[in-house]
Parts: structure tokens; C-alpha cells; sequence
């Protein structure tokens, strides 16, 4: 019984691991067991779509080779201002005034809202330019107001990154302007996306289509869109997607169209990453593939996917042999519960494997639905999923064989076996002292009547 429990926590623990690094080596390969899923392509460099509430990947192309973030890299830069915000070290509400960095390191071409040095603006205003129209300068404002200087900000950036599990990252600067040494690859911009969809603030910036902020000491106000165009039409018309929540675009010579996005549907948050998209032009019109290739990823997530249960719970699956059992020297077994397996819809429970480990025996009574042991379903010799074994029926107990064995038992029990090695040795001891070790009598004596007639020295009678 004790080795049966050893073998479940080993089998447990490694479902555990395969479940939360899905694409590590040695993890289920769903294109080996789903049409759908190998049939699927994205015309991109790189892709990954993942859902987001079960850390589940759907598809993957290319997710852990090195890509170029460009502007998505804010994602990060508005993490690390928001945590601030919430530890109490700034409010979005904090006036900042934009600085000697402002511009550092950003080309007269890059994206911007031509915030002056000088300048003052709400938190909460400098993180809206930065997430929707994509602003370098409102970055390098931010990373300042943070940690004084962006290179200090920078340092913080790939801290974070590391602590967020990113194992292909490593930023240079706070707004993505191309750079040799800035990048990423599409898991670990899930791992941050992730996160960041965590923070309700950041939710409601990335999912707004357009957005004013106030005059200031040094401009009108300001009026923008996002650059999303699953979001909106106001900056590219024709992508809209409706269950779409967010996130980033981004683009650089280098990097491509990227898109970092997010939908939602039925309370089932789904991730995408496109990195390295093409942008194409013909008769019909300029084709912004990170945003119609990201939309047609996300639904075919929402669609090709969901719930399987993956075993019958009313076939016996093992047979335990049952002691002092009225009538009865076993009881079958069946599963507690379902498996409920988030698939692609063309896999069946044909494709799994399971192995059964269960008590070597029982004692009645045995209860209905008591547990004897685990099962553990496999995909591609990787556990994904246990359930735990009970028995279909009750079993009386025998009284007179539960009598019988409480005879046994107290025969056999080490404390009665003493106990007759005690009074045996004492038995034994005994017989030796009456018999081996017993005093000898002496017979004979000088007093006796032999004697006493040798010694007489009386006349003789006459």
C-alpha cells in the first residue's frame, strides 16, 4: 500500500511539471494527434497562440526562436510603471514633467507624440500615449519617473523579465527601437503578456480604441487611436475583430508587423503572438497580415478547441481481491470523476494511454465509492491527467470470518508470540530445576543401625 502511494506522488508530480512548461522538451506535440492542429499555418516568422486561463498552447510555430519585439517591448515598460503604482510609489494620477532623456535614442522617424522637455502630463496620460499610439519619447518619460535614469529602467527590465520565466530576452531600451542585442522570442512575450493582462489597468488601456488626453503647459490636447486595428478602424480599417481585448503592435525594418494580441470569449482569455508578418499591396488593396493572420489564429483557437472527457465512468477499469467479504472476494473499480481534457475537436480518447495502480487487497467492509486507487491518463507517454479509482459496490462483512482473522491476527502478532517464548523458556526452567538441577539425597550414615551394630561393644547375653 505504501509503495502503490509512492508510485501515485511521482505520477502526480510529473503531471504537475508537463502541465505548467508546455512547450519544453519532452511535452505533448498536439500536431501528432490533430489534423487540425498540423494542418494549421501562419503566415509569419514566428507564432504562438495560447489560452491564457488554463496556460494551455494551442499552436506554435518558431515560439522559442530569437524575434525582434520592436514596439511590443512597452508591454514590459508599462508592467514595471504600474507595479510602481502599485507598491505606492507613484499614483496614475502623479504629475511627471518630461526630461534630458526624452529623446534619447530615438530616431526623428519613430512613432511619437511629440512630448517636450519640459512637458508635464499625468501618469495615467504618458501610459495611454505610450500603449496606443505607441509613443518612444512617452517610454523614456516613464522609465525615467521609475528608476531616474533608463538605463537604471533597462536593468529593471530584463530583472523582471527573469522573474517572469523569460529565458530569450534581454532589452536594451524602454520603447524597442531596433537594436541587435533587444529581443525576445514569442513564448516569453506570453509569459509577459500574461502578466500584464493581470493588472486591470492594463486591461482598460490596451483594450480602448481611442483615447484624448488634456491640454497641458505645452500643448492642446491631445487626441489619438490604437494602432490595433482588431480593435478599431480608426488607424486601419477593415481587421476589426469583436471578441478582441488588446494588446500591442509593433514594427521595425528588422522585426516586421508584429502583433501582440488578446480576445475573449465566454469567459476563455486566448493570447496570440505574430512576429515578422509581411504587409502586401495589390488591386485589391494594402494587406496588413499581422492583423488578419492574428485574427484568423484567435478564432481558429476559440473554434477548434474545447472540453473532451476522455474516459467512461461506468467501465470497471480493475479488480481488487477483498477479504472478509460475505459471499464476495472482490470488488471492480471505475473512475471518481471525468478527465476533462482541453483538445483539439478532432482528438478522441483513442489517442490516450493510462495505467492503473491499485491496493494489493482490501479488507470488508468496503464502502461505495471508496478509494483503491489512480489512474493516470498519458498523451504521447505524457501524464495529463489522474483521477482517483473507487469501488462500484458495498461489501459486507463476514462476522464470522472477521472473527476468524481477529484470531489469527492475535496469533500471529509478534507481543503473542513473545509471550509463549516467555512461558515456554519459564516451563522449561522449571522441568530443568525439578529434574537436572535438583539437590541429591544422601543415603547412609554413620548413626545408622549397621553401624551402631559393628560399634557394639555390649556382653553377650546369657
Amino acid at each position: 500500500m505504501k509503495k502503490n502511494r509512492i508510485i501515485i506522488f511521482f505520477l502526480l508530480f510529473a503531471l504537475v511539471g508537463s502541465l505548467f512548461a508546455p512547450l519544453t522538451a519532452g511535452a505533448v506535440d498536439l500536431a501528432e494527434v490533430s489534423q487540425l492542429v498540423r494542418q494549421k499555418d501562419v503566415d509569419a516568422n514566428a507564432a504562438l497562440l495560447v489560452n491564457m486561463t488554463e496556460d494551455t498552447v494551442y499552436y506554435e510555430k518558431n515560439a522559442h526562436d530569437k524575434v525582434y519585439p520592436a514596439s511590443i517591448t512597452k508591454v514590459m515598460t508599462a508592467i514595471l510603471v504600474l507595479e510602481a503604482v502599485d507598491r505606492g510609489d507613484l499614483t496614475l494620477d502623479t504629475q511627471v514633467t518630461a526630461s534630458s532623456e526624452t529623446w534619447l535614442g530615438i530616431p526623428s522617424d519613430g512613432s511619437t507624440q511629440n512630448i517636450q522637455i519640459g512637458e508635464t502630463m499625468t501618469v495615467r496620460d504618458l501610459l495611454y500615449c505610450l500603449l496606443l499610439p505607441s509613443a518612444n519619447e512617452a517610454a523614456n518619460i516613464l522609465a525615467q519617473t521609475v528608476s531616474g535614469r533608463v538605463s537604471s529602467f533597462v536593468d529593471l527590465m530584463n530583472s523582471r523579465a527573469v522573474e517572469l520565466g523569460c529565458t530569450g530576452t534581454h532589452f536594451v531600451n524602454p520603447h524597442g527601437i531596433h537594436d541587435e542585442n533587444h529581443y525576445t522570442t514569442c513564448y516569453d512575450l506570453y509569459l509577459i503578456a500574461r502578466h500584464a493582462m493581470q493588472n486591470e489597468t492594463f486591461r482598460t488601456i490596451v483594450s480602448t480604441d481611442e483615447y484624448t488626453v488634456p491640454p497641458t503647459n505645452m500643448s492642446e490636447e491631445r487626441h489619438f487611436a490604437n494602432t490595433n486595428g482588431l480593435l478599431t478602424n480608426k488607424k486601419y480599417s477593415g481587421y476589426v475583430y469583436d471578441d478582441c481585448i488588446g494588446i500591442k503592435t509593433g514594427s521595425t525594418d528588422a522585426a516586421g508587423y508584429c502583433l501582440l494580441s488578446a480576445a475573449e470569449r465566454d469567459g476563455t482569455i486566448l493570447i496570440s503572438v505574430v512576429m515578422g508578418a509581411d504587409t502586401t499591396v495589390d488591386d485589391a488593396g494594402t494587406h496588413r497580415k499581422q492583423f488578419s493572420e492574428s485574427s484568423a489564429l484567435l478564432k481558429w483557437g476559440f473554434d477548434s478547441f474545447s472540453y473532451h472527457s476522455i474516459m467512461d465512468l461506468t467501465d470497471p477499469v480493475a479488480e481488487v481481491p477483498v477479504t472478509l467479504g460475505v459471499d464476495v472476494d472482490s470488488v471492480l473499480v471505475v473512475p471518481g470523476e471525468s478527465i476533462d481534457a482541453l483538445l483539439p475537436n478532432d482528438v478522441t480518447s483513442d489517442a490516450f494511454t493510462s495505467t492503473v495502480e491499485v491496493v494489493e487487497t482490501v479488507a470488508a467492509p468496503v464502502t461505495k465509492g471508496q478509494k483503491l486507487g489512480t489512474m493516470t491518463v498519458y498523451l504521447q507517454g505524457q501524464p495529463y491527467g489522474s483521477v482517483d479509482l473507487v469501488a462500484v459496490d458495498d461489501v459486507e462483512q463476514s462476522a464470522f470470518l472477521a472473527k476468524k482473522q481477529e484470531i489469527e491476527d492475535f496469533i500471529s502478532s509478534t507481543w503473542f508470540k513473545a509471550a509463549l517464548i516467555v512461558t515456554a523458556a519459564i516451563i522449561l526452567l522449571v522441568i530443568l530445576r525439578l529434574t537436572v538441577f535438583r539437590p541429591r539425597r544422601r543415603y547412609g550414615s554413620r548413626y545408622t543401625g549397621s553401624r551402631r551394630q559393628r560399634n557394639y561393644r555390649g556382653g553377650r547375653r546369657r
